[in-house]
C-alpha cells in the first residue's frame, strides 16, 4: 500500500456541556492511502461530521492531530491551515453551499481564481460540461434543481484537482434516484482524478462502494 495521505493520530474531541465535559470523539486513530475511498458511518450524533471537520482542519481536536500528506495540520496557524485546504482539499456538502449571487460557471471558477489561475473560466467550463451542465453555465443556483446544484458542487470540488475530497452526506438533500446519479458521478470523477475520498453517509449502499468503512459508535472507532 502506498504511503498514507491522511493520518488521524489519537484524536479526541471534548466540549463543555451544561453538565460538564462531553467527549464527542475518543482516541480516533487510522490512516488512509492515496486513492483510497472511505465511508465514515454511524448513527446520528456519533461524531461523524465532527471527525470530518477535524480531518479538514476546520475544527480542532482536544488531543491528537491530523497529518495531511505528511503535514501536521495542527502545528500550523489558521491561515496556514486554510492554505493547505485550498491546495489539497475539495469539499461537497449536503446543502450544496453554492453562492447564490454567482452563476454555475462563476461558482466553479471561484476556487481557481483564488489560486490565481488565468485559465479559470476555461477549466470551469470544461468541468461543468464534464458533469453534464454545459447548458447551465449562466444559470444561478435558485433556478437549478437539487441534483444540478450538487453537480455544480462536484464540479467546483474536482476542478482544482484536490488530493483529498471530503463529502458530508452528499445525497442527504436529494431524492433517491437523483442521489444515485450524483453518487455514480462522484465515484466516476474520483476514479478519473485519482483522489482520496472520505465521505460521511447514512446510506449503506454508498458506504459499501468504498474501499473501507470506518464505523463510529458513541465517538469511538469500532472498525479501523
Amino acid at each position: 500500500m502506498s504511503e498514507s495521505i491522511i493520518a488521524v493520530e489519537h484524536v479526541t474531541k471534548q466540549v463543555q456541556d451544561v453538565s460538564g465535559p462531553l467527549t464527542i470523539l475518543h482516541d480516533i486513530d487510522f490512516t488512509l492511502a492515496a486513492r483510497q475511498s472511505a465511508a465514515i458511518v454511524g448513527a446520528s450524533g456519533s461524531g461523524k461530521s465532527t471527525l470530518l471537520s477535524i480531518i479538514a482542519g476546520l475544527d480542532t481536536p482536544s488531543t491528537g492531530t491530523v497529518r495531511l500528506a505528511g503535514t501536521d495540520l495542527f502545528a500550523l496557524d489558521e491561515d496556514a491551515r486554510a492554505a493547505v485546504r485550498a491546495a489539497k482539499l475539495g469539499f461537497v456538502f449536503q446543502s450544496f453551499q453554492l453562492l447564490g449571487n454567482l452563476t454555475a460557471l462563476e461558482n466553479v471558477m471561484l476556487p481557481l481564481e483564488l489560486q490565481g489561475r488565468v485559465d479559470a473560466r476555461l477549466q470551469a467550463s470544461e468541468m461543468l460540461h464534464r458533469v453534464g451542465l454545459g447548458e447551465r453555465l449562466t444559470h444561478y443556483p435558485k433556478v437549478l434543481s437539487g441534483g444540478e446544484q450538487q453537480r455544480v458542487a462536484l464540479a467546483r470540488a474536482f476542478v482544482v484537482k484536490p488530493a483529498v475530497l471530503l463529502a458530508d452526506e452528499p445525497t442527504g438533500s436529494l431524492d433517491f434516484a437523483t442521489g444515485e446519479k450524483v453518487m455514480e458521478l462522484m465515484f466516476e470523477l474520483n476514479r478519473e482524478a485519482g483522489t482520496t475520498l472520505v465521505l460521511v453517509t447514512h446510506d449503506r449502499s454508498i458506504a459499501a462502494r468504498c474501499d473501507r468503512q470506518l464505523r463510529i459508535e458513541a465517538g469511538r472507532l469500532t472498525t479501523p
